[in-house]
């Protein structure tokens, strides 16, 4: 579930020409109560022309996407999107989405989360999970009180969405809670046949040592109404209880079959079951795909640049996988779910 891949730079790369169709893109950063270093993370929302054209995440192994940085918020009212990234992973990992879902007519909101970012990962840190919905929370307090966003909030539809580890900080905030024991037991059971036990297991982290109560705690925000979550970590090991306060409105995409699946974020009946837990999820298996199709696509040079640099093998998808269409799929469901 760790997404060790090569480092972002924050890559903002100037155009000459704008394209129409883009989304609007402000970075920002807040603080937040549990640490004093600022949060970073940005707004992507639907604009008028008037920015300047860029590329967000470009580097030698992936394309960027492009928006408008300071464009001029189109009129709203928009539905509002909280995404959170996978473990490891930053917000430009997601850009493709973020801005996807701008472009198509939703506000969206996405942070950097210490200690689970690419350049900011402290892997016990990191499993301190409801500090990511603090985060995401106090993000949207900031849009809200923002006077050029906060009049173009449709604060009926707001969404939770989030990949991989991501996708957990979603549904908690939508309103699932932990279960330390039964994820301990998950993975003293099944060892390194998942890859974030095994994560767990090679950095010395002791789940039976954490604090159950925090981890266990519920951390729903109200103001979510519903959630997207794409293959989800942290979703093993929970009861009927952790489940029964979590919003109706859930969609849960998963990536792959078969092989192709990934143990640590499988919701199938073949891995954690937690589908089979909700009562009308709505749900999507998009294959042939990889839990790693989900980050931006990759440059032809990508897979070997990696290799060289000796991280994880993340532009390798499956044979006859095409990571765009994957995009565009994620894309077009959750903007039907928001009702775009």
């Amino acid at each position: 579930m760790k997404h060790t891949v090569l480092s972002f730079a924050f890559a903002v790369t100037a155009s000459s020409a704008l394209a129409n169709g883009l989304a609007g893109f402000e970075a920002v950063t807040f603080p937040v109560a549990y640490q004093d270093a600022l949060v970073s993370g940005a707004i992507w929302y639907p604009a008028t022309d008037g920015g300047t054209a860029v590329s967000i995440g470009d580097n030698g192994v992936f394309h960027g996407t492009a928006v408008q940085d300071a464009a001029p918020i189109a009129a709203g009212p928009f539905p509002v999107v909280l995404v959170s990234h996978g473990l490891g992973g930053n917000i430009r990992t997601l850009s493709w989405l973020t801005a996807g879902l701008a472009a198509r007519g939703a506000v969206v909101v996405s942070v950097d989360h210490p200690n689970s970012t690419t350049q900011n990962f402290d892997l016990r840190a990191g499993l301190d999970h409801w500090t990511r919905v603090q985060d995401l929370q106090t993000a949207l307090d900031k849009l809200e009180s923002d006077p050029r966003f906060s009049g173009q909030l449709d604060m009926t539809r707001v969404m939770a969405a989030g990949f991989s580890y991501g996708g957990w900080t979603a549904l908690s905030m939508g309103g699932i809670t932990g279960n330390l024991a039964g994820y301990a037991a998950h993975c003293a059971e099944v060892g390194g046949a998942s890859s974030h036990c095994a994560d767990l297991a090679e950095g010395g982290v002791d789940l039976s040592g954490l604090d159950a109560a925090a981890w266990d705690a519920p951390y729903k925000d109200d103001r979510i109404t519903m959630v997207a979550a794409i293959d989800p970590g942290l979703v093993y090991g929970l009861d009927q209880t952790d489940v029964q306060d979590l919003v109706d409105d859930v969609l849960l995409i998963g990536l792959g079959e078969g092989a192709d699946r990934l143990l640590a974020t499988d919701f199938s009946a073949t891995g954690s079951d937690f589908a089979a837990k909700l009562p009308d999820p709505k749900v999507e298996v998009i294959a042939p795909a990889s839990h790693f199709s989900a980050l931006l696509p990759c440059k032809p040079m990508g897979a070997e640049i990696l290799k060289e640099e000796g991280d994880d093998p993340v532009c390798d998808d499956p044979e006859g996988s095409d990571r765009v269409a994957v995009h565009d799929r994620i894309i077009a469901k959750i903007a039907a779910q928001l009702g775009l």
